[in-house]
C-alpha cells in the first residue's frame, strides 16, 4: 500500500477540507457538528491502523478516507435541509459524486462494481445521523458546492491523481454507510473500508451521550421511555449484528441498533477503543443522558436483559 498512500500531505488534505466546508456556514449547528464528526473519525481511523499494525502509508491513507467519509452530508444539507438519506438521497454516493464528480455517477474505479450491492449505497446499517436534525438551514448560497466541480470532482484537491489510491478512496466513501460490504474488494481496499466503518460505528455512539434525544430522534423523552422494542430488532441482538433500517420502527428500537453496532466491530483495536471511550453501554444504561427508565415493564426487563448480555459478550472478547 505504500505506493499508493505515499502522496498523502495531512496538510495539504486538512486545509482542501476546511475549504471545502467553509463556503457551508460553519457557525450552522448541523454543519458544526458534521465536521467534528468527520475529524473524529479521521483520528480515529488513523488510531485504529496504528494498532492493527499497517504500515505508515496505510495509516495515512486511513486517515484520509476517515476525512472524507462523510464530505457527501454538507451538500445533502445544503439541498434538501436535511440528514435523512431516506428523505433526500444517499450521502454516501453524493459523497462519491462530490469527490469524483461524473466519472464516480458513471462507476468509473468502482471497486464493488457488478456484485449486486454495489453502488446501491442503502445505508442500511444503523446510522445516527439518518434523521432530521434540529437547528438552523444549511447556507444556501455555498459558492464551492458541489455544481461548481460536478464533471471533475475534487478528489485532487486533496492528493495528487493516483489511480490506485483513488479506488481505495471511492470505496471507503461509497461503502461506509452500507449494511454490507461488496464482496469482490481487494485485501486492501476491504481493510481500509473496515477501519473507516469502525471508526464510524465508534463515533455515533456518542450521540447517545452527547446530544439529546428530540434532536437525534424528533421525539420527546415521555415518547423514547413509552416506546418498545421490536421483534426484528430484538432478534439482531441476540443474533449479534447490526439492525438493518427497514427493521427499526420505534425510538427503542434506535437505542439496540446503536449497541449491535459492538458486535460488527472488525479490528479488536476498535472494540478496545469503544471500551475506552465509555459509550457502548450508554443505550442501555442513561441513554442521552435520560435517568429515567422505560414505562413498559417488559421493555425495562428486556433493556437490562440487553445490557447484561452485552457486556458479557464483551468481557469475552477481551479474554
Amino acid at each position: 500500500m505504500a505506493s499508493a498512500a505515499s502522496s498523502i500531505d495531512h496538510l495539504r488534505a486538512r486545509a482542501a477540507f476546511d475549504a471545502y466546508v467553509a463556503p457551508y456556514d460553519t457557525a450552522n449547528p448541523r454543519i458544526a457538528l458534521k465536521v467534528e464528526h468527520t475529524l473524529r473519525v479521521a483520528e480515529l481511523s488513523e488510531r485504529i491502523a496504528r494498532e492493527a499494525g499497517f504500515t505508515p502509508a496505510g495509516i495515512d491513507l486511513a486517515w484520509l478516507c476517515g476525512l472524507l467519509h462523510d464530505i457527501g452530508r454538507f451538500e445533502q444539507l445544503r439541498r434538501w435541509d436535511t440528514f435523512s438519506d431516506a428523505a433526500s438521497t444517499s450521502h454516501a454516493a453524493l459523497g462519491v459524486e462530490v469527490l469524483f464528480g461524473t466519472r464516480g455517477n458513471a462507476g468509473a474505479g468502482d471497486p464493488g462494481a457488478g456484485t449486486g450491492n454495489a453502488g446501491a449505497h442503502t445505508s442500511d446499517g444503523a446510522d445516527a445521523d439518518d434523521r432530521d436534525d434540529a437547528g438552523a438551514s444549511a447556507n444556501d448560497d455555498a459558492s464551492t458546492g458541489i455544481s461548481d466541480c460536478s464533471s471533475a470532482g475534487i478528489i485532487h484537491r486533496f492528493i495528487d491523481p493516483n489511480d490506485e489510491l483513488e479506488s481505495i478512496v471511492y470505496a471507503a466513501v461509497a461503502y461506509h454507510s452500507d449494511f454490507r460490504l461488496p464482496n469482490n474488494l481487494d485485501v486492501r481496499t476491504r481493510a481500509i473500508c473496515d477501519v473507516v466503518r469502525d471508526a464510524d460505528k465508534i463515533d455515533i455512539l456518542r450521540v447517545t451521550c452527547c446530544d439529546s434525544v428530540e434532536t437525534v430522534l424528533a421525539v420527546s423523552e415521555d415518547e423514547l421511555l413509552a416506546s418498545t422494542v421490536s421483534p426484528a430488532v430484538e432478534d439482531a441482538f441476540f443474533e449479534h449484528r447490526t439492525v438493518r433500517r427497514d427493521e427499526r420502527a420505534t425510538p427503542a428500537d434506535f437505542l439496540v441498533s446503536l449497541a449491535c453496532f459492538s458486535y460488527e466491530l472488525v479490528y479488536p483495536a476498535s472494540l478496545g477503543i469503544a471500551e475506552e471511550q465509555g459509550f457502548m453501554f450508554l443505550p442501555f444504561e442513561r441513554p442521552f443522558g435520560i435517568g429515567n427508565t422505560f414505562t413498559d415493564p417488559a421493555t425495562r426487563m428486556l433493556m437490562s436483559r440487553m445490557d447484561g448480555h452485552l457486556r458479557a459478550w464483551v468481557e469475552e472478547q477481551d479474554r
